[in-house]
């Protein structure tokens, strides 16, 4: 789908996609995609699993396919490409041993398990989305989504990126999409994914242009190359797009008044975080916070 937007705008195709594997065959009578050559990827994705037939987890990691396909992840990441999957295929890449000492997440059903079997991943399974370096992860059903249009905005632009969640109406549901790319594409340039970290917990604080780059040694100007080269947006865009990040978290996932969501966000007047927004959703903060209520049940009501 990327690759016919990038067509449709007059450009060239952003990925050429190969595939290979023991379930290579499923896709090749339906999608156009060649068997995978000996050309290092410059973006290695690893699938799920199949785990449903398996006696249990351990014992589909030691099948040979998946042993295979491990060694096949390690000789990408040896030669410097980027790594990502989601769901049980994140299983997979921890047993290749990649993830070890790097922060990643899983379904949040698959977290117990994942835990047990790879003590060495920092795992954080109530994130959607992670990127440690060269190395993202997803959770299950929607989240690939998540992971997907993050990978597209990172390879193909933010452009093609939004058109292609328009496209699968992806802006219908309750989704880290209208910020996620920019974590992704911050994740590339470690010193704009540390001051982003940074900067997370003092959003209510009144932060400028140099004290993110003061927090990470930098001068003002090399600190707007690298976040311009990173994620394409200015820093004034960047810290803007940070607070929205949090603003619609908390919106989402809260009951606090609009107005103080605002305040922990570090906007001082209310209307203005109303009107980006809107800009950028859509959609003003009381149609998004009833948009992603729960609809109850009438056994929940009783409950409640």
């Amino acid at each position: 789908m990327a690759n016919r937007h990038c067509l449709s705008a007059g450009r060239p195709r952003a990925f050429d996609v190969r595939i290979v594997g023991s379930g290579a065959h499923l896709f090749r009578p339906f999608l156009a995609f060649p068997e995978a050559d000996h050309e290092t990827p410059g973006l290695f994705l690893v699938p799920a699993q199949g785990f449903s037939k398996a006696a249990s987890y351990a014992d589909r990691l030691a099948e040979p396919d998946c042993v295979e396909a491990c060694q096949w992840a390690r000789e990408a990441a040896e030669a410097g490409a980027a790594i990502a999957s989601s769901c049980t295929g994140t299983l997979l890449l921890a047993q290749s041993g990649l993830l070890n000492g790097r922060h990643a997440t899983t379904a949040w059903w698959l977290a117990p398990v994942f835990r047990e079997m790879f003590p060495d991943v920092i795992l954080d399974s109530s994130q959607l989305v992670i990127s440690d370096g060269r190395f993202t992860t997803a959770g299950a059903a929607m989240a690939q989504m998540d992971l997907m249009v993050g990978l597209v905005a990172r390879y193909a632009g933010s452009e093609i990126a939004e058109a292609c969640a328009r496209m699968m109406v992806l802006d219908e549901r309750r989704s880290q999409l209208p910020y996620m790319a920019i974590g992704l594409l911050a994740a590339t340039n470690e010193s704009v994914a540390r001051v982003a970290a940074w900067a997370r917990p003092r959003l209510h604080d009144e932060l400028t242009v140099g004290a993110l780059a003061a927090a990470v040694g930098q001068s003002p100007r090399t600190f707007a190359r690298r976040v311009q080269s990173a994620t394409g947006l200015s820093p004034i865009q960047f810290l803007q797009q940070l607070r929205m990040e949090r603003a619609i978290e908390l919106i989402e996932t809260t009951t606090l008044p609009f107005e103080e969501v605002a305040y922990r966000v570090g906007y001082r007047d209310p209307s203005t975080l109303r009107m980006v927004i809107r800009k950028r959703l859509g959609v003003g903060p009381r149609e998004l916070r009833a948009r992603t209520r729960p609809v109850r049940s009438w056994a929940g009501a009783v409950a409640a």
